[in-house]
C-alpha cells in the first residue's frame, strides 16, 4: 500500500484536474448555447435555399449551369471539418476515420485529395499523399477557430473555381452535424457538383418565370447558395465541438470525482492501519516494562 504522503499528493492532483475539467465543461456550456443557436437559425434558410437551387437548376441547360456537370469521380475533392483543439472525445477521430473510410473504400478507384479545416485533421493528412495544398484555402486552415461569412466564401469561391477549372470533378463536405448536446452525427455532403435528384423526385416539371433573366439570377444564387452551405457545415461542426467537449469534460470530471473518493478511501484506510500499528507499539512496549 502506497504511504500516507504518495495518497495525499495523488488526491491534490485529481482535484486540480477536477476543477479544470469542471472550468472547462462550464466554458464550452457557455459556448455551446451561442453556437446553437447560430445554428438553429440558419439551417432553415439554409434548407430552403438548396432546395430552391436545386428544384430551379433542373429547368437549366447544362450549358447554362456549369456547376451541374457530372463528370464522374475521377478526382475527388474532400473538404474535411475538425477542431483545433482536442479534449472533446471522439469528435475529432470520427471525421478522421470517415475520411479514411472514404478514400479506401467509395472513392479507392478515384485520385482524393483532402482540404483541411480544421488543425485535427491537418496534422493526420499532412503526412500523407492526400493533402491539398493551396494557398488561398491554406490561408483559412484556422477558420474553424474563428468563423465568419466573409472567410467562408473566400474558401467557397476557390472551391467552385477548383470545380470550373475541371481540377476536381466531385467535391463533398465531411463534418459533424449537431443534433443535440450529447449527440453529434458525421455527415457526408455533396457540396459539387449540384445535385438535381431533390428536383426531378418533386415538382421539376413547373415552368419558371425568370427576372432579370437566369444568367443574372443564377450568377447570384448559386454562390450565395454554396457558401451557405459551407458556413451550415462550419456552424454544425462548430456547435458539435462544444457540445462533445462538454460531455467529454462532464464525464471527466465524473471519473475524477469518483477516483478522488477512492483515494481518500485509501488513505483513510492507510491512515488507521498506521494508528494502530503505533497504538500496538506502544501497548507493547508498556507491557515489556511491566514484566
Amino acid at each position: 500500500m502506497a504511504n500516507l504522503k504518495e495518497i495525499r499528493n495523488r488526491i491534490s492532483s485529481v482535484s486540480s484536474t477536477m476543477q479544470i475539467t469542471s472550468a472547462m465543461k462550464m466554458v464550452s456550456a457557455a459556448k455551446l448555447k451561442r453556437a446553437q443557436d447560430a445554428i438553429t437559425r440558419l439551417r432553415p434558410y439554409a434548407s430552403k435555399l438548396r432546395y430552391i437551387l436545386e428544384n430551379v437548376s433542373g429547368t437549366l441547360d447544362m450549358s447554362e449551369n456549369a456547376f451541374a456537370e457530372d463528370r464522374g469521380s475521377n478526382n475527388v475533392l474532400i473538404v474535411a471539418i475538425t477542431s483545433n483543439r482536442g479534449l472533446c472525445g471522439g469528435f475529432n477521430s470520427n471525421i478522421i476515420k470517415k475520411v479514411n473510410s472514404l478514400i479506401k473504400e467509395d472513392f479507392s478507384d478515384s485520385s482524393v485529395s483532402v482540404v483541411c479545416l480544421g488543425k485535427k485533421i491537418k496534422d493526420v493528412i499532412k503526412k500523407t499523399e492526400y493533402y491539398y495544398s493551396n494557398e488561398v484555402i491554406a490561408s483559412h486552415e484556422d477558420i474553424v477557430g474563428a468563423v465568419s461569412f466573409e472567410r467562408t466564401h473566400e474558401v467557397s469561391q476557390e472551391l467552385m473555381r477548383v470545380f470550373q477549372e475541371k481540377k476536381a470533378d466531385r467535391i463533398v463536405l465531411v463534418y459533424n452535424r449537431f443534433i443535440n448536446a450529447v449527440t453529434q452525427s458525421v455527415e457526408v455532403e455533396g457540396f459539387l457538383p449540384l445535385s438535381s435528384e431533390n428536383s426531378q423526385n418533386s415538382n421539376s416539371t413547373k415552368d419558371y418565370l425568370f427576372e432579370p433573366g437566369k444568367e443574372e439570377i443564377f450568377a447570384e444564387l448559386i454562390p450565395k447558395s454554396l457558401n451557405t452551405q459551407l458556413f451550415k457545415a462550419l456552424l454544425d461542426s462548430v456547435a458539435a465541438e462544444h457540445a462533445a467537449r462538454m460531455t467529454a469534460m462532464h464525464k471527466a470530471t465524473d471519473n475524477a470525482s469518483e477516483l478522488r473518493k477512492a483515494l481518500k478511501l485509501s488513505y483513510n484506510k492507510a491512515r488507521q492501519a498506521a494508528i494502530t500499528n503505533e497504538i500496538l507499539e506502544i501497548v507493547g512496549g508498556a507491557e515489556a516494562l511491566n514484566a
